[in-house]
């Protein structure tokens, strides 16, 4: 899951990133709304986690502007109000969802995760496919009953190809949404990724390569 996180209070916003990547999500940050139109007109991101109040563009003008653009990206509204009136504002604007500050991480994640499910196909909470059971939530993996092991990256780019349906995802796509911008595009950091997921998934292999084209389950 590609995620972008919009925050002026830059501890807080790092903090926030920090967290989510651990969770295994590809995380951008920007500290300014011109930044965040910048971000949105470049990459696609699954998520935005939007401060409403932030200098140079405010959060409301960064948010109609995604909606305006008819993106699939779900905003995740912030804001240190925690008023009624004013998560109803927030909700008009577009915004798809709203968490007053401060805010418990393990419910931003959970909202972030529940947000990024509301896809063009809805998708289950937790993914099966080819005998292989991934629940994002727990961040668990299972191979026909047995758990395995993923590190964080092994797990997002799982989570891309289970969401995927049995979908070609070339590798352009999965480092776009398991890696954040400041990955080097000309790596093979997905190829050696990928090798790994599929020792760590064992026998038969269920991860194929399409030659020119990418991977699929």
């Amino acid at each position: 899951m590609r995620v972008l996180v919009v925050e002026d209070e830059q501890l807080l916003a790092d903090a926030v990133a920090t967290g989510l990547r651990r969770e295994a999500m590809a995380v951008d940050v920007v500290y300014d709304g011109a930044a965040a139109l910048e971000r949105v007109g470049v990459n696609d991101y699954d998520v935005v986690v939007l401060d409403r109040d932030l200098p140079l563009v405010h959060g409301d003008d960064v948010c109609r502007r995604i909606v305006e653009l008819g993106m699939p990206t779900r905003v995740l509204m912030l804001t240190a109000s925690g008023d009624v009136s004013d998560r109803v504002e927030g909700l008009e604007l577009g915004a798809d969802d709203y968490l007053p500050k401060p805010f418990a991480f393990t419910e931003l994640t959970a909202r972030v995760r529940a947000l990024g499910r509301r896809t063009s196909v809805p998708l289950p909470p937790v993914l099966e496919r080819a005998g292989i059971k991934l629940d994002p939530n727990r961040r668990e993996v299972f191979r026909e009953g047995k758990e395995v092991q993923l590190a964080p990256k092994e797990f997002a780019v799982l989570e891309v190809l289970m969401r995927s349906e049995g979908a070609v995802v070339s590798a352009e796509q999965l480092l776009e949404k398991a890696w954040d911008e400041n990955t080097d595009p000309f790596t093979n950091v997905v190829r050696v990724t990928v090798m790994t997921l599929r020792r760590k998934l064992g026998e038969p292999p269920v991860i194929v390569t399409v030659p020119g084209s990418g991977y699929r389950i």
